[in-house]
């Protein structure tokens, strides 16, 4: 996986989706959403469709981005587009004569897909499901520079907000300072809604942060990650404050033991579903089964859950290149939770931890 310069990386990802065309007997897609818009076309701003044909890739876009749509979007002839959008849409795909037209319906709102099919008249509209997105799991070189960047300063925001975390001080606090830092280090921002979860509320796995204010003994889970040139990063660390219970501790080492072992048994052939059962499996064991809810993992990349999963459905094989999280838990309701989550990139061999912050029971 060498660097690959812009336009031949460009050239990569879009002759996948004119397999996926080839495949699917389409005469055309439309990309809709700004996430994908940005990894077929490499436009970072908000608004625009991509049209890929079999012969020729469109960016249409309105009066404000044709400017650096032609300076981002070098693979693509620009058009730009009237008021109504649909109307201009229709005009371009009855130029090229295009008469099945595969769009996103995860990301199409219902009201956008009754407005396609009234102005698309005599266009056959096919779904795409999650074929587009599919073709963004396997990461190139550039791609995992950017989520190791963006790793790290996760991590020196962690480090410096440590002192922060004691009795009296509010998890939002602590949420809007790892925001502040990650800003400073160059960062665009958050790349998602931070969980700081002190104590009882530790036991709610999404526990974005409130007022809460942290006492002595608690257990604080934090779950944060940088957006870094439209990377994400994604990690979890769960200290405790003051001293810990000998339940605290033992229920924080069949974690650690569930996420150590599977990231060094898991490796590139096997399923989401598979690696998933490795860590669930020792926490069953445990006696606390039924107390991880959710799912091992999930892709990460531009954004900040995307295929594949690691969960009892996860039936895609892993490869090479793939970026997940590995992040078991348990939370028992009154008591608080932990989890402990690393972002990897999956290896033939094993898999490449971008996370380095140790994992032993911290006391602050």
């Amino acid at each position: 996986m060498g660097m690959d310069t812009g336009v031949s990386l460009l050239e990569k990802r879009l002759a996948k989706v004119k397999e996926l065309l080839k495949r699917d007997g389409l005469d055309g897609i439309l990309v809709s959403s700004s996430v994908n818009r940005r990894y077929f076309s490499m436009f970072t701003g908000t608004a625009g469709h991509l049209l890929i044909t079999g012969d020729v890739n469109l960016f249409a876009t309105d009066f404000r981005y044709t400017q650096q749509a032609c300076q981002q979007c070098p693979a693509f002839k620009v058009v730009e587009l009237p008021r109504d959008i649909w109307d201009g849409l229709y005009n371009i795909l009855e130029e090229y004569g295009i008469k099945s037209l595969g769009f996103e319906d995860s990301y199409i709102t219902y009201n956008k897909y009754c407005q396609m099919k009234e102005k698309f008249e005599g266009v056959e509209l096919l779904p795409m499901g999650e074929k587009l997105n599919h073709i963004r799991m396997l990461k190139n070189t550039e791609e995992i520079e950017l989520m190791r960047t963006a790793a790290k300063i996760s991590e020196q925001a962690f480090e410096h907000v440590k002192p922060m975390i004691k009795p009296g001080v509010a998890e939002r606090d602590i949420s809007m300072e790892l925001e502040f830092f990650m800003k400073r280090a160059g960062c665009s921002g958050p790349a998602f809604d931070f969980i700081v979860a002190s104590g009882w509320r530790s036991a709610l796995p999404h526990g974005v942060a409130s007022n809460k204010k942290i006492e002595y003994g608690d257990f604080v889970t934090l779950d944060f990650g940088a957006k870094y040139n439209g990377y994400c990063s994604d990690m979890t660390r769960t200290v405790v404050v003051g001293e810990y219970s000998s339940k605290q501790k033992e229920i924080y080492y069949i974690v650690l033991k569930a996420q150590t072992e599977t990231l060094n048994r898991m490796r590139a052939g096997m399923t989401g579903s598979r690696v998933d059962g490795i860590a669930r499996d020792i926490i069953q064991k445990a006696g606390y089964g039924e107390y991880f809810g959710h799912g091992l993992g999930h892709g990460v990349g531009l954004q900040i859950h995307e295929a594949p999963t690691l969960s009892p459905k996860g039936d895609i094989v892993l490869e090479p290149g793939m970026a997940v999280t590995v992040e078991p838990g348990i939370y028992i309701q009154g008591f608080g939770g932990i989890r402990i989550e690393d972002l990897v990139i999956v290896t033939d061999s094993g898999v490449e931890n971008l996370n380095r912050t140790d994992k032993v029971l911290t006391v602050l």
